[in-house]
């Protein structure tokens, strides 16, 4: 039971990282990002061929340390963000929700399609876990709890940070008015590509973390429900701009997610095989109930952290 509650725990944290780069991204610049599963992808699959050992499976096999391989899914990320964020940083809204959304479905195609770079739906096998080797791997679990709760908390300081600063100042008067604040003589596309980059880079780390702790990857994870629309619902939840709210929302939502489980041993076996439609409907009733009674989030206080 403890090691379940470890699990939670880990995979939380790496939704709470993925939320916190949504969250700089659409919370505080107003950017309708719906291919956050393209960049959590990009960034497991680089730090996956980057530290994977020699294969005849897929490209790669490069053997480099777990730590280049979370700097190679930052560079990765950020530098496919980069050339989206030209024609994509022109749309705005919902036309640049489903260009993202669109871009993630194609780099999809191409991770089960081309075998000779991702292994296909067979995925990557084999990925490095830091330190496994050298602990008791029962307590493994609590290894990576550190390692993932440190990277979590230095993402949620150096974020907060950033955005108190004047640079984050202007991703707020974006979010909140583009017009005005161009008005003001900021170049406001500039700021935009420059959030999408950095919320793209985190996107990868989480991505990377992912599968430094499973120690396989394949395209089955990043469907858009599991890579995308609940981290949206993490950050609904938690309170949009708010990063201490989206990191409450991320455990509670995940908290709901994996507990709704636990419910197919009371229930008849016809409704057990319905589990996943009973925990979207577990999911919408509590969006429902936030939207509603705190349309702020669930935490109080100040909005703009």
């Amino acid at each position: 039971m403890i090691s379940y509650f470890v699990s939670f725990l880990i995979i939380g944290s790496i939704y709470a990282i993925a939320a916190l780069a949504l969250n700089l991204q659409w919370g505080f610049t107003g950017l309708m990002n719906f291919g956050i599963g393209a960049f959590y992808m990009l960034g497991a699959y680089t730090s996956a061929i980057l530290t994977s050992g020699p294969t005849t499976e897929h490209i790669g096999g490069f053997g480099l340390p777990v730590v280049a391989g979370f700097i190679g899914a930052a560079l990765v990320s950020g530098g496919v963000a980069f050339l989206i964020g030209f024609p994509a940083l022109r749309l705005r809204g919902g036309t640049f929700a489903i260009a993202l959304l669109a871009i993630h479905e194609t780099l999809l195609l191409v991770v089960r399609n081309e075998s000779w770079l991702t292994n296909g739906v067979w995925g990557i096998r084999g990925i490095p876990r830091p330190f496994f080797e050298v602990v008791n791997p029962k307590h493994y679990g609590y290894i990576y709890l550190i390692i993932v709760g440190g990277l979590l908390l230095l993402i949620y300081l150096a974020i907060a940070k950033a955005v108190r600063s004047p640079w984050g100042r202007i991703l707020r008067g974006i979010g909140e008015d583009e017009d005005l604040t161009s008005m003001s003589g900021k170049n406001c596309w500039s700021y935009k590509m420059q959030s999408f980059i950095f919320g793209s880079m985190i996107m990868g780390i989480a991505g990377a973390a992912y599968v430094h702790y499973t120690g396989f990857v394949s395209p089955q994870v990043f469907n858009p429900l599991m890579s995308t629309f609940i981290v949206w619902l993490m950050v609904m939840v938690g309170g949009t701009g708010n990063n201490r709210g989206v990191i409450a929302g991320a455990f509670l939502v995940w908290a709901i997610w994996v507990g709704s489980d636990f419910l197919t041993d009371f229930v008849p076996a016809a409704v057990a095989t319905r589990i996943g439609f009973i925990r979207m409907l577990f999911v919408g009733i509590i969006l429902g109930i936030t939207v509603l009674t705190r349309p702020q989030g669930i935490l109080s206080g100040e909005k703009r952290n």
